[in-house]
Order: C-alpha cells, then structure tokens, then sequence
C-alpha cells in the first residue's frame, strides 16, 4: 500500500454549525476515493435529511436513536423527517445502540459500568462524534446495511448537527476490532 496524503479538519468548536461543511467534505472525500456508502447518525431527523439530500444516490443508511431512548415507548425521529428520508431512497435504521445496550441498564441501577460503556467512553477521548462514527458503523452491519470489510463514509456530532466525519471499515459487533478508522476526515479539536 502506498502512502496517502489526506487534509483533516478540526473545528474549534464541536457542535451543529459545522454540519455544511462536515458534509461538503464528507462528499468529496466519498467522490475521490469512489465510496458510495454513507452512514448517518440523526436523533430528530434533520441531519438525517440533509445528508439524504446532498448525497442522493448513494447508499444512504440514517442510523437513529433506539426507540425508548429519551422516555418509554417513544421515537425521537420525526414522522416528517422520516418521511422525507426515505423519499430519497435512504434507509432509516433503528436498534440497540451496540455500545449501550444492557450494559446502560446495569449502569442505570447498580452505579457500574460494564465493557460496552467502558469501550464507548474509551472512544470519547477522540470526541463524541468519533464514538458515534463507530457505533453506526457496528449496528448498520449487524442489520446487514452495509457491507463488513468495505470503506464507507460515517458522519455524527457532538449533540446536534454533524462535527465528525471519517472514512472507516465497519465490522459487526461480535468482530469489534476488525473494524478500522482510515481516514479522520473533520473532527473537533474541543468536546
């Protein structure tokens, strides 16, 4: 393998405001390397949207909150925004978090992490848009989304909007470490 010389942004501050230019850049990382792959992490939708939007003809994967997430027996994703999603041909997936799962409840009512946390708050040393990237990258495999072993495009923030985007190789989750991050495409330097 040859050496590559790819440009990282680091934005000063984490956060929604960098989401045009995470996607303008996410988008042409996708068109150099010929990826036609790109996941999304989106809670309401809106995130969702514009990237369905801006990369219409790829293979979209919207990756949201699992439902009961915020409060039992709801979904944060919008009726609207999904339906504006899937009018583009994208797909909306919703599941267990593959870094949460039941591990959060033994946090929840014995005060005590577990390994699934301890490897998410692990990832959030590279911020939480890096942790997120990962995480989609694990469930949209382990729903059959996206093809384990193949480069894909995977964009998240920190809160709302997207602040992250690399180039990575997703895995399913029982083969965790043969997932790889290529590529740090924008990321916050702070959060």
């Amino acid at each position: 393998m040859t050496d590559v010389t790819v440009q990282s942004v680091y934005f000063g501050q984490p956060g929604s405001q960098n989401t045009a230019r995470t996607l303008e850049i996410a988008r042409r990382r996708a068109d150099e390397l010929g990826i036609h792959t790109v996941l999304v992490a989106s809670t309401r939708g809106e995130t969702g949207v514009q990237v369905a939007q801006q990369f219409q003809g790829y293979d979209i994967v919207v990756v949201t909150h699992a439902a009961g997430f915020a409060s039992p027996n709801t979904q944060e994703l919008t009726e609207e925004n999904r339906d504006a999603i899937e009018a583009t041909g994208a797909k909306v997936l919703t599941c267990q978090h593959a870094l949460g799962g039941i591990s959060r409840a033994v946090r929840k009512k014995w005060g005590t992490y577990t390994i699934d946390e301890i490897v998410a708050q692990t990832l959030r040393i590279f911020g939480e848009g890096m942790k997120v990237c990962v995480e989609i990258a694990l469930m949209a495999a382990d729903a059959g989304l996206v093809k384990v072993g193949e480069p894909c495009i995977a964009i998240a923030g920190t809160g709302r909007g997207a602040d992250t985007a690399v180039v990575l190789i997703p895995a399913n989750v029982q083969h965790f470490f043969d997932l790889r991050v290529m590529e740090v495409l924008v990321k916050p330097r702070l959060g």
